[in-house]
């Protein structure tokens, strides 16, 4: 399975809201910045990080200068570097690697001490060391590593705390989707989930991370407050 989970095919509605997107940009009025951000962050969400990123870089042009934007550029080209790994063209997949740290250096440069440009940008330098290595190890492609989820998390909270709650809520998807069997991300994704007064989803997302991780008590204690602890976990019920 890929960072963000296994690639899906675009639906109808990501499809009519890119043409349509397209359509208005070519006519030179366009989408706005936050209305592209929010296009391309549904494309991460269904896997069509190439579609995302063209919603990326139109948001781009209209403010150039934005750290999350930008962030989320060179997590695009992570993911598509990868990509091109797996399908042998290695001088492609190292391009996209050089992009990805061109692009979490500009966020680094526009927002000094941005958490999660800086973790994906020691992610890329990562992978250009690796990478001369990986050509002569075909388990390179198995062990790549792409955008974390406590990237998404971290991203996930600044989006809350400017009450942007739409996008906090898809970076907590994003975080889970990425990192399934990452009790932190549910946990973070369930105490968000509570502070939106959605309970019932709160408790499922407590109960997956419980059966992954017992021994948590940032997991085990809402759960016992509420008497929803799930039942003994086991090999079999551990999977979220």
């Amino acid at each position: 399975m890929g960072a963000f989970g296994c690639r899906s095919r675009i639906d109808s509605i990501t499809l009519w809201i890119t043409c349509v997107a397209l359509v208005v940009a070519a006519a030179g009025c366009g989408p706005s910045y936050l209305e592209l951000r929010r296009h391309g962050q549904a494309a991460v969400l269904e896997s069509e990080y190439a579609l995302a990123r063209s919603f990326f870089e139109m948001a781009e042009e209209k403010q150039p200068q934005r750290a999350e934007n930008l962030h989320d550029l060179g997590d695009c080209s992570i993911i598509l570097a990868r990509e091109q790994f797996v399908m042998g063209n290695q001088a492609a997949a190292m391009r996209e690697v050089d992009r990805a740290i061109a692009y979490f250096d500009r966020a680094i440069t526009t927002q000094p001490g941005h958490r999660a440009a800086l973790k994906g940008k020691n992610i890329a330098l990562e992978l250009k060391g690796q990478f001369d290595e990986a050509l002569r190890q075909v388990q390179w492609a198995a062990e790549f590593v792409g955008p974390s989820a406590e990237q998404q998390v971290w991203l996930a909270r600044e989006h809350e705390e400017r009450g942007d709650y739409d996008l906090a809520l898809r970076r907590f998807r994003q975080a889970v989707a990425m990192e399934p069997r990452s009790a932190e991300a549910h946990i973070a994704f369930a105490e968000f989930l509570l502070r939106r007064n959605n309970e019932r989803a709160a408790v499922a997302h407590y109960q997956i991370a419980y059966r992954i991780d017992p021994s948590n008590r940032r997991a085990a204690e809402p759960l016992i407050a509420r008497n929803a602890l799930p039942q003994a976990v086991t090999a079999g019920d551990s999977n979220p």
